[in-house]
């Protein structure tokens, strides 16, 4: 399933990426730290939900209480309970 996420309190405005169970793959920010952010998703290809919720949830970027990676972990959760209802 193809998910995108409305993001709140970073440079990056959205993201999209697939999900199939807990399996997230083909991550696309859309703003933010272009170079970083891609190799975020790199990093993260075929990764659970639940890896990239340890490694990025709780991050934050300079004094905001979030970050494009936090925002990642908040999205990929999001998705992953979508798919129960």
């Amino acid at each position: 399933m193809e998910y995108s996420y409305k993001t709140a309190g970073t440079c990056a405005q959205q993201i999209d990426f697939d999900i199939d169970g807990n399996v997230v793959s083909n991550i696309r920010f859309y703003g933010g730290c272009n170079g970083n952010l891609k190799a975020i998703s790199k990093l993260l290809e075929g990764a659970t939900v639940e890896e990239i919720e340890s490694k990025l949830k709780g991050n934050t970027c300079g004094p905001r209480p979030t970050s494009c990676a936090d925002q990642l972990a908040r999205a990929v959760r999001e998705a992953y309970d979508s798919q129960k209802d």
